[in-house]
């Protein structure tokens, strides 16, 4: 058997081993919250050995800010292909919102907000995470201007895009401790309108 041979496989298995410990760091950080987040539990969630943890990830804060990258990029490709779906015409920005709404209820919002709430206080999950959020606003703000179709260079239309954003945001946090639908569904109501009128040229 050749060398290649013999490195493919094992660059397949990594890849696979990565994967499970990435899964794995989301479900515990929705489940245990920061705090109850270990590597240890990680690794044992994910059915790998705590070596092949720390070879792949050696500290925490590589392990979760790595996780919620991998999920953040996994969503943002769901959001695409449900979004080939939606129609085109007036409903289709009422469509647009409501797919960005469940993002911001999901397990990847409840995991990306522990590490806010986290790094307020830990300064080496502070530094990991600050480029790791920019990166994933600005790949959210992008995503969102294809979804709705619209065109930035048009003034207003980037504030209103962000504001739409930093709304759902907020919603989401509202929804955390108690089921917030029936109020988040009628301010959403309200500002689809707005926003269609800030949107139309």
């Amino acid at each position: 058997m050749s060398a290649a041979s013999i490195r493919v496989p094992r660059q397949q298995r990594s890849r696979a081993t990565q994967a499970r410990l990435l899964e794995a760091t989301v479900e515990c950080l929705v489940e245990h919250g920061w705090a109850g987040t270990t590597t240890t539990l990680v690794a044992a969630r994910a059915g790998v050995s705590r070596g092949a943890q720390l070879h792949h990830y050696p500290t925490k804060a590589a392990l979760v800010t790595a996780a919620v990258a991998h999920l953040a990029e996994r969503r943002a490709a769901e959001l695409r292909t449900e979004a080939q779906a939606l129609p085109a015409g007036p409903r289709r920005l009422d469509r647009v919102i409501d797919l960005l709404a469940v993002a911001f209820t999901g397990p990847l919002f409840v995991a990306a907000l522990e590490l806010w709430v986290a790094a307020r206080t830990d300064p080496e999950l502070r530094r990991a995470l600050i480029p790791l959020e920019a990166r994933v606003g600005r790949e959210m703000h992008r995503l969102t201007v294809s979804l709705l179709g619209v065109d930035e260079r048009r003034p207003g239309v980037r504030e209103a895009v962000q504001a739409t954003l930093d709304l759902l945001r907020g919603l989401g946090v509202a929804n955390l401790l108690t089921d917030d639908s029936v109020r988040r569904t009628a301010l959403l109501d309200t500002w689809k309108r707005r926003l269609a009128t800030l949107l139309t040229p």
